[in-house]
């Protein structure tokens, strides 16, 4: 769960990280009133949890209220990588002689929390670490031992060569890992660092939202994906993304290795769809409606290994699929597991095949996902 910049550096400042006092405003008269009350010259910031807000003109700089009045005026109801900007945070501009990055994340290969610093703040993180990386130092914490103070000095040396400021570095340092640890963040940011947050971003891991119902509240479903949303109340788990090969699949293990040998053998999934340990006929509904409203779709995979799913439900939906909506793309279907033979018979009544091996299943529908391009 993303939250907004706002929100993330009024959570540092309980856990004791230096912020930049700021103000909320949802119109161009309350930035007015907003940056008389932080003493004029202000930075007005669009509040959307998309990167790339300076570049689309969603940062601006205003001398006086009056100015700050103008200049929320532009920004909100501006539209940012298709996000439409409801909220601004007004903030007393500061004099920043040199930016820097701090962020920690989830190194998922090495199994470990990984702290990444270095001097070229204020920039994308991903662009330094790709055409520059010498200038980035990473760190691994094992989070069953958590923050060691050696590893603070270790960053704070690789930030600053000033030793003064290398102390006062190292409580920023051990306080962004307590705001990740403690709100099981997947990500944490300071991005730029002046020895205060500038910038910050966090995401949430929603798997631990249960123990932070506080957390919870700060959701902004405005800016989330619809169709995520609508898959999540009907107990699906989905993610959209840039391919044409449509992916419903039971459990989220097998729904990654789908999106895997679909890539491997050269196709691009348009999603990752989970339908979950238990699927109902009108679950299976569910998912054919959202996969299909993303018109890059050109071949749907049903992948399906039935464990406590069964075969012969997902068949049956599938078929009261077809009657109640119009399926516009071919169909490739994979039943193995729990109740599998039914299945394959009630498809096979319907004038349909299901394959057996996803290795044949995944070939097929990238083959048929070519021919409807062409």
């Amino acid at each position: 769960m993303k939250i907004h910049e706002y929100q993330a550096k009024e959570i540092m400042a309980s856990a004791g990280l230096p912020v930049q006092q700021g103000l909320v405003a949802i119109s161009p008269e309350a930035a007015k009133e907003a940056a008389a009350n932080l003493g004029g010259k202000v930075v007005v910031k669009a509040q959307v949890q998309v990167g790339g807000r300076g570049k689309a003109g969603g940062v601006k700089l205003a001398n006086n209220p009056d100015e700050a009045f103008l200049v929320a005026g532009q920004i909100l109801g501006l539209e940012i990588k298709g996000i439409t900007v409801k909220k601004v945070l007004l903030e007393a501009a500061a004099e920043i002689a040199k930016e820097f990055y701090v962020g920690i994340t989830i190194d998922r290969a090495a199994k470990k929390i990984v702290y990444i610093v270095s001097q070229a703040g204020g920039i994308d993180i991903e662009e330094v670490a790709k055409t520059t990386p010498e200038k980035i130092t990473k760190v691994y914490i094992d989070p069953l031992k958590g923050w060691q103070e050696a590893q603070g000095q270790e960053l704070a040396a690789a930030l600053f060569t000033d030793v003064l400021k290398q102390k006062a570095a190292q409580p920023i340092l051990e306080n962004l890992y307590k705001v990740f640890a403690q709100n099981d963040c997947s990500l944490a940011e300071i991005n730029p660092l002046a020895l205060l947050a500038v910038d910050a971003k966090m995401v949430l891991d929603d798997n631990g939202l249960v123990k932070h119902p506080e957390l919870e509240a700060l959701r902004d479903l405005a800016e989330e994906e619809a169709e995520e949303l609508e898959a999540k109340q009907n107990g699906l788990s989905y993610v959209k993304l840039e391919g044409d090969i449509g992916c419903i699949v039971n459990g989220a293990g097998l729904a990654m290795a789908t999106m895997d040998m679909i890539k491997l053998f050269g196709g691009e999934p348009a999603n990752f769809l989970d339908v979950g340990g238990s699927s109902s006929p009108d679950k299976i509904i569910k998912a054919f409606e959202i996969i299909l409203r993303n018109n890059k779709t050109k071949a749907i995979l049903i992948n399906i290994f039935g464990g406590i799913t069964r075969c012969d439900d997902i068949a049956s939906g599938l078929l009261l699929a077809r009657e109640k909506m119009t399926i516009a793309v071919p169909l490739v279907i994979r039943l193995a597991g729990t109740n599998a033979p039914e299945a394959r018979e009630i498809i096979s009544k319907a004038g349909l095949l299901a394959f057996t091996e996803m290795e044949e299943a995944v070939k097929k529908v990238i083959q048929v996902a070519g021919e409807s391009k062409s």
